[in-house]
């Protein structure tokens, strides 16, 4: 058992250095290349690393550029793990730039080593990358059909503030940010929720917004809905929604 016990504590450490960026030894300077460009990927782009930063809470690293958009919401998580964190204890990982700048990993095209820093510039410029994405296939359906290619969809995700304007509010943080700031705002407004979705009617004006967040925006809308139901189905349900409420 102890033998056991002890094989078992050996490979758990083993992985997890291998998970770190930097980790095991194939992370050292001059090392072959495989699998060194993955660890230092970004797990949003997937892309090496461009001015990495790392959050505090979690310790996960992203590009700069890639981890904006969660800080422009009220209460960020952190995209891999989901972890709530303070947008001010997002700082620039030093030590991740000095490791691309170390290392070394094949080009994915013509096979030469470049360090990892420059990896991004010279992918761009390789014609044996460019080669491979000009004969990458072409997507089809596995099942033809008729549906047009949806353009121009409506950010469903975050929403603003019909009394104030204040930006990137999903839809409890909008419910929360008015029954904060307006509980006793009289004006009629359009609820920004309803109208983004398909069967919404971007001129209605709620003579009771507060009410109507409560009772219809209480959940948000992916819970229950189905978007890949007709607009005819979905309107007739919303109508019984608003029946209901009145």
């Amino acid at each position: 058992m102890a033998m056991f016990r002890s094989f078992v504590s050996a490979g758990s450490q083993l992985l997890l250095q291998q998970q770190q960026p930097g980790g095991g030894s194939s992370a050292a300077p001059g090392a072959p290349g495989d699998g060194i460009e993955h660890q230092f990927s970004c797990p949003i782009c997937l892309e090496v690393y461009h001015k990495p930063v790392s959050i505090s809470s979690c310790a996960h690293t992203f590009c700069g550029e890639c981890l904006q958009p969660c800080l422009q919401v009220t209460s960020p998580l952190c995209p891999l793990c989901r972890v709530p964190f303070d947008p001010k204890k997002v700082e620039r990982s030093s030590s991740v730039e000095k490791q691309l700048a170390s290392y070394k990993a094949p080009c994915r095209g013509c096979s030469k080593k470049v360090a990892l820093v420059k990896m991004r510039s010279h992918i761009t410029s390789c014609s044996k990358v460019q080669e491979q994405i000009n004969n990458c296939p072409k997507f089809v359906p596995m099942i033809p059909t008729s549906q047009p290619i949806p353009s121009n969809i409506p950010n469903r995700s975050t929403f603003v503030c019909p009394f104030c304007g204040t930006r990137n509010l999903d839809q409890q943080e909008l419910v929360k940010h008015c029954m904060e700031n307006h509980r006793n705002d009289p004006n009629k407004v359009v609820c920004p929720v309803c109208s983004a979705m398909p069967w919404g009617d971007p001129s209605y004006k709620s003579s009771n917004f507060l009410q109507h967040l409560l009772h219809r925006h209480k959940f948000s809308y992916d819970t229950f809905v189905d978007y890949s139901i007709d607009e005819e189905a979905a309107l007739q349900a919303a109508l019984a929604l608003s029946l209901a409420e009145n």
